[in-house]
C-alpha cells in the first residue's frame, strides 16, 4: 500500500486543534480540512478528553499535508521548530506576516513569528537561499541589512544583494 501523504507534521495542542487548522486553512490558499475525528468513549481514564470532543483535524495548505491533534497540556511550541513560508514578492510577504501574526501573534527578528498558538513561522523571501549563497560579498550585505528587520523588506534585501545603496 502506498501512502497518500507518507510525510505529515503532526501539531500538538491541548484543546484548540480544530480552532487552528481552520486558521491556517483560512491564512493559505488552495487549502481544506480533509477529516476530522473525535475521541471515542474509550481511553478516557488516560486522555481525560470528553466522548465526541476532537481528536485529531487533517488539512492541507496549499497541497501540504498537516495534522492537528487535541493531545492534552502536556507539550508547547518553541522557536526549535518552524514552518518556512517562501514568498515571491513583498505582497506575499506582507500577507502572511500580518495573517499569521494576527490576534495575538509575536514578532521575532529576520522574518520569523510566532502566531496566536505559538507555532513559529519564517516568512522568508523565495530568493534568499541564492542571495546567500552567492559571492561573498552580496551575502554579507543581505545577511547585514536582514540582521536590521522584524518583517522582511524585500526591496530593501535586493538593494543589498545588488550593491546598491
Amino acid at each position: 500500500m502506498q501512502l497518500k501523504h507518507p510525510l505529515t507534521p503532526c501539531l500538538w495542542f491541548d484543546t484548540k486543534a480544530k480552532e487552528a487548522a481552520e486558521f491556517y486553512c483560512s491564512v493559505f490558499p488552495n487549502s481544506k480540512i480533509t477529516q476530522v475525528t473525535h475521541f471515542p468513549d474509550a481511553g478516557q481514564e488516560i486522555h481525560g478528553k470528553p466522548a465526541g470532543s476532537v481528536l485529531t483535524v487533517s488539512f492541507e495548505l496549499d497541497g501540504q499535508h498537516f495534522m492537528t491533534l487535541n493531545g492534552g497540556p502536556n507539550f508547547s511550541f518553541d522557536e526549535a521548530v518552524s514552518f518556512m513560508v517562501l514568498c515571491e514578492t513583498q505582497a506575499e510577504i506582507d500577507h502572511y506576516w500580518d495573517a499569521l501574526r494576527a490576534d495575538g501573534g509575536e514578532e521575532g527578528p529576520c522574518g520569523w513569528l510566532k502566531d496566536k498558538f505559538g507555532l513559529s513561522w519564517q516568512i522568508a523571501p523565495a530568493q534568499f537561499g541564492e542571495m546567500l549563497s552567492t559571492e561573498p560579498g552580496a551575502s554579507a550585505r543581505v545577511m547585514t541589512a536582514m540582521m536590521k528587520m522584524s518583517k522582511i523588506d524585500l526591496p530593501t534585501l535586493q538593494n543589498a544583494y545588488r550593491n546598491a545603496a
